[in-house]
């Protein structure tokens, strides 16, 4: 699915306004940023056939200036190099092992969190293989701007068993992976960073 480049530039616009409402001193600005806003989650509520409100509570109040968000995921193979997956409860389908990345931790502690958490096992980062602007790969169109930092991990111990909030977790055949969900993973991105470790690519991929 390519990315719709209206939705970017609503995204920018937004970016730009609530910049502008952290950073504007005068009254007259705030209201001009603050309508910007409002052009902005109207048009992401109409291209999202979802209602205001449901689009309004996805953002948390800006206070600062706006940065991208950062997911993290991991990809752990088993001695047989099949690939370590966990099936989402929001739909169903199969992503790498991670999530967001928590404040506290850094992004190696935050993919090791979500790897335990989600499927069971213990493990130890071996490197970072890529950093994905998200908005440069053909994922599902969302509002936020996401940055998506790959980690190569090794299992160390644990047991393999789903988490709380997971719907399952199991290790895949790269021929034979299970149906994606794509607002996490693409089956491209996924091949990528299997070919990186098969083959001891060391380069880190970005963007």
């Amino acid at each position: 699915m390519a990315i719709s480049p209206d939705l970017e530039l609503i995204k920018r616009i937004k970016a730009i306004a609530d910049t502008g409402l952290v950073f504007a001193e005068s009254g007259y600005d705030l209201e001009r940023y603050e309508e910007l806003k409002e052009i902005s989650l109207n048009l992401l509520a109409s291209m999202a056939d979802r209602p205001l409100k449901d689009i309004r509570n996805s953002f948390l109040p800006v206070t600062e200036y706006p940065t991208p968000k950062v997911d993290v995921r991991a990809l752990v193979l088993n001695e047989s190099q099949e690939i370590l997956m966990v099936r989402e409860s929001a739909d169903g389908k199969w992503t790498l092992p991670g999530g967001w990345a928590d404040i506290g931790y850094s992004p190696a502690e935050s993919v090791l969190k979500e790897v335990r958490e989600e499927t069971g096992l213990q493990c130890k980062v071996i490197r970072l293989l890529t950093l994905y602007d998200k908005q440069r790969h053909p994922h599902p169109p969302q509002p936020l701007y996401i940055y998506k930092l790959n980690f190569l991990c090794e299992i160390i111990g644990g047991q393999l068993q789903k988490g709380f909030d997971m719907k399952g977790a199991g290790f895949f055949n790269i021929d034979q992976l299970p149906e994606l969900s794509e607002d996490r993973i693409l089956a491209g991105q996924i091949k990528q960073l299997y070919r990186m470790t098969i083959e001891n690519d060391y380069k880190v991929y970005f963007d």
